[in-house]
């Protein structure tokens, strides 16, 4: 058995010596001046463990698929309507899985939060309380399916992965319906782990092992350090509480049925028997099979660029899919959003609703509840900004008349980043 300090119980003795608000003084100062995610990104970094900060902002191999996910949306011009007779704010009222919510856009299900801030999943709820939105939980989430439907009583989503055992499934299914979960998302980009070289460099693992390399990258930073080490140890709480979540990739490992089919998906229906989207679709003949299957919502992504590299920019295979699946089916679609104008353009293309999952880690990562908090209403103001500048009233508005406000246009190299975009977080894969 290794040792270590969870395991000697030292949580238990430093959650009575609150220090947790003095090292995050300074976190939270510069998380009040953050203007933009790409601030948050840098108070993020600047905080968190190095080998946190690097699984959350990386992207598979070179990481081209990742930073072309952001550069795609600088292609896109807003053709704009002037004399619009609108004044703010305007209405981004929609529904999602048939649910009203206040938002077009919402919190993706990610893993594991409680790696970034103790607060995890919890955050991220409170969050979408907060604006009204969509909540979605991971099945490889760090806070349980009832601690969450306890906090958020706004519609709410419930991700999971192609697994093997297929009583683990119909359990966790059972516990999603008991916590008022409204929709699945069943993903199906994850069949294979990805190759994500940063964390290999950084020998990343849940919980940290505690060798020289990673003792040295928590003593630079004592804020994310002491909340980790004043709290209790994390597990994979929708799944199993008293197991510990060990390496990430080799529990996925040894989980993950990458033989899981179209079969598989209709037994997985059936056994849920409500709203389902099919989480992970870039070609239209895929969405049409979907359909065919009876999910009754394709949700367009990449992982995040976290999977296959080269895998396409979802803004530009987004169209494709609408064309495909036709005017009534609905489209989620993630990936690459950094600005409200992202959003915007997404919508304008034929998605109904847009996940992000960066931008509210990077402040879950900057400063637990608060940060995502303030991750969704940067992102809110710039959404009711580009909205309002491009002369739409609101999401069935911009939805109607987007294909022709949203133009392509020839790239330059005015488009992209100059020398010092990284450290501006614009472009994150770059090394």
């Amino acid at each position: 058995m290794v040792i270590n300090p969870h395991k000697l119980g030292v949580h238990k003795v430093l959650q009575h010596i609150p220090l947790n608000k003095v090292f995050d003084a300074p976190a939270k100062a510069r998380l009040a001046k953050a203007v933009n995610i790409a601030d948050l990104r840098l108070c993020a970094k600047q905080r968190a463990h190095k080998m946190v900060f690097d699984y959350l902002d990386a992207g598979a191999d070179d990481e081209i698929s990742l930073r072309r996910g952001k550069d795609a949306y600088s292609e896109l011009e807003m053709h704009y309507h002037i004399l619009a007779g609108l004044k703010p704010p305007i209405d981004m009222r929609t529904k999602i899985f048939g649910c009203d919510v206040k938002l077009p856009f919402f919190a993706c299900p990610t893993a594991g939060n409680r790696m970034f801030h103790w607060e995890g999943e919890t955050a991220a709820a409170k969050a979408a309380e907060h604006h009204g939105s969509l909540y979605g939980l991971s099945s490889l989430a760090t806070t349980g399916i009832t601690e969450i439907g306890e906090i958020c009583k706004q519609p709410k989503v419930f991700q999971l992965y192609v697994w093997k055992d297929r009583e683990l499934v119909k359990e966790v299914l059972a516990k999603a319906k008991e916590g008022g979960f409204n929709a699945l998302a069943l993903t199906v980009d994850f069949t294979w782990y990805g190759n994500r070289e940063r964390d290999i460099r950084n020998d990343f693992s849940i919980p940290p092992k505690y060798t020289i390399k990673q003792m040295i990258e928590a003593i630079k930073k004592p804020a994310w350090t002491y909340n980790f080490l004043s709290h209790e140890p994390y597990t994979y709480a929708c799944i199993n509480t008293d197991v510990p979540a060990d390496s990430l990739a080799a529990f996925v490992n040894s989980q993950i049925a990458p033989e899981f089919d179209w079969r598989d998906a209709e037994w997985l229906l059936g056994e849920w028997g409500g709203p389902a989207a099919v989480k992970g679709v870039v070609r239209p003949d895929d969405a049409i099979r979907a359909v065919e299957t009876g999910f009754s919502t394709m949700w367009v992504s990449n992982h995040g660029a976290r999977q296959l590299e080269t895998s396409p920019a979802t803004i530009d295979v987004l169209p494709s899919i609408r064309e495909a699946v036709g005017p009534d089916v609905e489209i989620i679609m993630d990936g690459g959003v950094q600005r409200g104008t992202d959003i915007c353009k997404a919508l304008a293309l034929g998605a109904d609703s847009v996940g992000v999952g960066k931008p509210y880690l990077y402040g879950l990562a900057a400063g637990g509840t608060e940060g995502v908090i303030k991750a969704l209403e940067i992102l809110r103001v710039e959404l009711d900004r580009a909205m309002g500048l491009l002369g739409v009233a609101n999401v069935d508005d911009l939805k109607k008349r987007g294909p022709g406000l949203i133009k392509r246009r020839h790239t330059s190299v005015r488009d992209y980043p100059d020398r010092y975009a990284y450290e501006r977080g614009y472009g994150g894969g770059i090394i």
